[in-house]
Formats: structure tokens, C-alpha cells, sequence
């Protein structure tokens, strides 16, 4: 009981130091660099609703949560070695590459398609492919790594009060993604269906996009070099 009473205390008084509030303003400014999974959750949530949104905001939350826990764990320091983010940053670019080419096909398949008809995906289909799309760069633990490890030095953080500011940074994950999910979800019914048939084939070569820059040698060098930061899109 006394443990438990004095770890309140202590999270309570990193809650007052304001650490909280630096987490998630530090959080919510991550996310102003739209990256390939936003533009991604967009499409899922002009093209079947609100609820299939707010799953693919789910996902994208629980794999930010995973890699913030893992970056104070230590384990970021594990992927450093330059082969190893190397080979990390070739597989997250493919698999970007990949889902932006099924959706350009899917895009064509339906604007060649005669029908006023557009088929929902379910819920945990919306969940799982952000999931999956989100997971795919581990180089993200680096990045939270080498954030993490400035602020404990700015802020004179012990684990403790980073797993306060890492809770903060990831709240403004779902803050942000789920307000934009919701105020675009109000605009879906007065879209028409020729954007539906295209939405696809402009988020698909958005992927691709960054898929192959990610791929560009001096990339790739810049992502193996210890004295830069990785190459990451929130």
C-alpha cells in the first residue's frame, strides 16, 4: 500500500513539473510532419466512415505505444548498428512501395468499374493493415531513442518521468489522428463518387512516393550514419 501510494505521489508531481503537458505538445508537433500512414488513414476514412478511421487510428496508436516502451526499455540502442538500419529501412520502403501499388490497381480496378456502389472494409481489416503498414519501420524505436534521450537530458528525466512523457507523446498520436478522422468523416457525404474512384490511385502513388525516396542512396547513407538522425515519417 505505502508503494503504491508513493508511486501516485511521484507521478502526480511529474504531472504538476508539467511533464505531461511537454510530452504531448512535443507529441502533437511530431505529428504535424504528415508522413505515408496518415495519408494512408485519410483514404481508409473518406473511403468507409468514421468507425474504420478510428480503428486505423487504434492501430497506429497501439504500434507508437509499443515502440515508445521499447525505446525506454533500451531496446533502441540494440537496432543503432548501420548494417542492421540499413536493412530496416530497405524492408519498411518495400513494404510502403507494396501497399501503394494495390492501392493504385484497387483505384483503377473501380474507376474502370460501372457501378455507384462503393464496398466497406471491416473494422479489423481497416485495424490491421494500418497495423501492419505502421509496424513495418522499426527505425521509428531509434527515433524515439535518440528523442527520448534529449529530453531526459533537457528535463533532468529519470524512466519514470520519461514513461510520462512517452505517455503524453503517444496520447497526442490519438488526439490528433482522431480529431482529423473525425472532421473528415463529416465531409464524406457531400464528396462525389468520382473522388471515391480516385481517392485510391492518389494515396497508392503517395506511398509509393515516399517508398522510393526512402530508397534514395543518400537516404539510405544518411540512415546508417550514427551522427544523423534516421529518416523517419511520423
Amino acid at each position: 500500500m505505502i508503494i503504491k501510494m508513493s508511486a501516485r505521489v511521484e507521478g502526480w508531481a511529474l504531472f504538476k513539473k508539467g511533464i505531461f503537458f511537454k510530452g504531448f505538445i512535443t507529441g502533437m508537433l511530431l505529428q504535424l510532419a504528415i508522413g505515408p500512414v496518415f495519408v494512408f488513414i485519410i483514404n481508409i476514412t473518406l473511403q468507409n466512415g468514421l468507425l474504420n478511421g478510428l480503428a486505423a487510428v487504434a492501430a497506429v496508436t497501439v504500434v507508437d505505444y509499443l515502440y515508445i516502451v521499447m525505446s525506454i526499455i533500451g531496446i533502441g540502442a540494440l537496432l543503432e548498428k548501420p548494417g542492421l538500419k540499413k536493412i530496416m529501412l530497405v524492408v519498411s520502403s518495400i513494404v510502403l512501395i507494396v501497399f501503394g501499388v494495390l492501392l493504385v490497381n484497387k483505384g483503377i480496378n473501380f474507376v474502370l468499374k460501372e457501378t455507384s456502389v462503393i464496398v466497406l472494409e471491416s473494422y479489423f481489416k481497416s485495424f490491421a493493415t494500418v497495423f501492419i503498414l505502421t509496424i513495418s519501420s522499426p527505425l521509428t524505436i531509434v527515433f524515439w531513442t535518440g528523442l527520448f534521450g534529449n529530453k531526459a537530458i533537457e528535463y533532468k528525466l529519470d524512466k519514470k518521468g520519461l514513461l510520462v512523457f512517452g505517455a503524453a507523446a503517444g496520447l497526442a498520436t490519438a488526439v490528433f489522428m482522431g480529431t482529423s478522422v473525425i472532421v473528415l468523416s463529416t465531409i464524406k457525404v457531400v464528396l462525389p463518387l468520382l473522388v471515391f474512384k480516385v481517392l485510391n490511385i492518389f494515396a497508392g502513388l503517395v506511398l509509393i512516393s515516399f517508398g522510393i525516396m526512402r530508397l534514395v542512396p543518400s537516404k539510405i547513407k544518411n540512415s546508417v550514419n550514427p551522427d544523423l538522425s534516421p529518416d523517419i515519417d511520423m
